[in-house]
């Protein structure tokens, strides 16, 4: 971060003008440094939803929503999806830079051989109803990691947070699978050491003790590469969650709890489950030969119908994710053999007028990341309330990741936000008797 330049803040009540210097980074918009802004002019800024505001310095995750591009650390997404698996893509969020092959080996050894969670929090899982929400079981559960790994929690000591970061990469994917397994009442898989990351992940997922479980590589190859193009997005609401959390000192596990309770929000991790409700709701109308009623409806404004999966708050162009996430989803569907399947052939279709109707191509509503990782995970058998597990689980090396660099600056301070507020001015109390 250099500073180049200063900006003037002046007021028409009087108060004295503040000069404010301004920020550059490697990449993307100049920002203007308020620090001193209420000390100098007894004044805040207002900015709800932080549309406006840098509310951390980063050196992990770059987006430019303009030109469609997505960087991990300066890498292209579209490269890394391609080249890498999500083990090494870990590696990079983690520590800057990919790993070499020694490198490589290494992490994921320290990764797949800490899989298994301790046995007594298998007993966790009965204490829930069979049909809760796989996401509250997993608020639970992580946040209670910190009760069974009392050795790494001095948030202060680097070798403490690279430990606790390890362990969490590991062990979401057992208790993500245990959470589904215990949903449909089967017994838990244990992880098996001999296996990738997306492989064992299934084998938990969708085996039993009755058979082997066989991993299909191109399915296999499919869920890794969900897994890494939802690894980080940059501050989003969950990722500020588990900043300003650890900006408190709270444990990692706790934080990344957080982030995992702000994900479950339909706004942020819900959209693929969304998109395929629309899908579903379509469908039941009459499916492709109704098709040209759902769009009519979409364009109609007083209707209310919301076209779900198309389109994105940040990016302004085509979602990056979204072009690797559709060459997996033909690949899948191809392997499966559900070219035809109605519901595959309905999101086709919509598809297909979502990228050729001018209405939606002057406005860039194309298919985003979630509008097609919905479909790929229907078509591997994992059901919708999972979804946004599956998101958690791909996040938590960014939210770990960005912990970690927060935690590690010299400078770090709670987080504190102000308000601008519009409630009663000082009044007295008056006794009962006289109210």
């Amino acid at each position: 971060m250099t500073t180049q330049h200063k900006a003037t803040l002046s007021f028409s009540d009087g108060t004295p003008s503040v000069e404010l210097p301004i920020h550059k980074g490697t990449m993307g918009p100049d920002v203007v440094d308020i620090r001193k802004l209420y000390g100098a002019s007894g004044k805040f800024t207002f900015d709800p939803g932080f549309l406006s505001t840098a509310a951390c310095e980063s050196k992990i995750t770059y987006i430019d929503g303009d030109k469609g591009e997505l960087l991990y650390r300066g890498f292209p997404i579209e490269q890394l999806a391609v080249n890498c698996d999500y083990l090494e893509t870990c590696y990079l969020l983690l520590n800057g830079d990919l790993p070499n092959e020694a490198q490589r080996k290494d992490f994921e050894n320290r990764v797949l051989k800490h899989t298994m969670i301790h046995e007594q929090m298998t007993r966790f899982f009965a204490g829930f109803r069979r049909d809760a929400h796989p996401m509250a079981i997993l608020v639970g559960c992580v946040g209670a990691l910190s009760a069974f790994y009392h050795d790494s929690l001095d948030i202060q000591n680097p070798e403490h947070r690279f430990v606790s970061a390890i362990r969490l990469i590991a062990k979401m994917p057992t208790m993500v699978a245990m959470a589904y397994k215990y949903s449909v009442g089967q017994p838990f898989m244990y992880p098996r050491n001999d296996l990738s990351y997306a492989g064992n992940f299934m084998r938990m997922m969708f085996g039993t003790p009755c058979e082997e479980y066989q991993v299909n590589p191109v399915l296999e190859r499919a869920l890794d590469r969900i897994l890494i193009l939802h690894a980080d997005h940059e501050q989003n609401a969950s990722t500020s969650t588990v900043r300003l959390a650890g900006s408190s000192g709270a444990n990692p596990f706790a934080c990344i709890a957080a982030g995992i309770a702000t994900l479950w929000g339909p706004a942020h991790g819900g959209a693929n489950e969304a998109c395929l409700v629309m899908l579903g709701e379509i469908q039941q109308q009459g499916g492709i030969e109704k098709i040209g009623d759902f769009i009519a409806n979409v364009k109609d404004k007083n209707s209310g119908v919301k076209l779900m999966g198309f389109g994105h708050r940040v990016y302004k162009n085509y979602d990056p994710r979204a072009k690797l996430m559709r060459e997996t989803c033909y690949e899948v569907l191809g392997e499966l053999g559900l070219e035809n399947d109605p519901l595959f052939a309905l999101a086709m279709k919509l598809e297909q007028i979502a990228l050729e109707d001018e209405y939606f191509v002057q406005r860039k509503l194309y298919p985003n990341v979630d509008f097609y990782s919905g479909i790929v995970q229907r078509a591997l058998g994992i059901p919708t309330e999972m979804f946004t597990c599956i998101f958690a689980l791909a996040r938590t090396v960014g939210w770990i990741a960005q912990w970690g660099e927060m935690i590690g600056e010299p400078d770090q301070k709670i987080g504190r936000p102000r308000q601008l507020f519009t409630g009663s001015t000082r009044r007295e109390v008056v006794p009962i008797a006289q109210r």
